[in-house]
């Protein structure tokens, strides 16, 4: 299975330089890099957003980062999001934790997760959803738990993961390896 487009067979230099820094950032050569170079404002625009994103953050460790991308790649459904997000699980979480994240087992039955942990991966699910749906009663939970700063970083973190996603399925990209 193939993208609905092929890459350009041409890339422009500065854009080469960048696929080459996903590269050794990712450890792949990965297909929707390389598709957004046939408009290199996306490419760009999408390059820096991800160069900017979080990845261990104080008490927004790596660990729930991982879970909150996890958690919007199995919410909206993305093969290769599912994929690229899950690596390495193993590292951070338990096979018990894991169909959780997944949102085949409820929260409130796996007791390792923290309650930050549960909210943060119910947060990024609801970030997912269409339309959004965030009561008053949800707000004061999440900031009853999260520091403001928090809050962005795991709003981000997961509106990061959207993007891509969309944009991932959009181009018809399969699921990467």
């Amino acid at each position: 299975m193939s993208a609905f487009i092929a890459p350009p067979r041409r890339i422009p230099f500065l854009l080469r330089i960048g696929l080459w820094i996903s590269r050794r950032v990712t450890g792949d050569d990965l297909l929707p890099p390389r598709l957004l170079t046939w408009y290199p404002r996306a490419a760009i625009g999408i390059g820096v957003v991800e160069s900017l994103v979080a990845h261990d953050e104080g008490r927004v460790d790596a660990r729930m980062l991982q879970f909150v991308r996890m958690a919007v790649s199995f919410a909206v459904e993305c093969p290769f999001c599912m994929g690229f997000n899950s690596r390495d699980w193993q590292k951070r979480m338990t096979e018990q934790e894991l169909p959780g994240v997944q949102g085949l087992t409820p929260l409130e039955q796996i007791p390792s997760f923290s309650p930050r942990e549960r909210l943060a991966i119910e947060y990024a699910r609801r970030v997912s959803e269409t339309p959004l749906r965030f009561t008053p009663e949800f707000g004061a939970r999440l900031t009853e738990l999260f520091t403001e700063r928090e809050i962005v970083i795991l709003a981000t973190t997961a509106a990061q993961v959207n993007l891509w996603a969309r944009t991932i399925q959009a181009l018809g990209c399969p699921p990467q390896g």
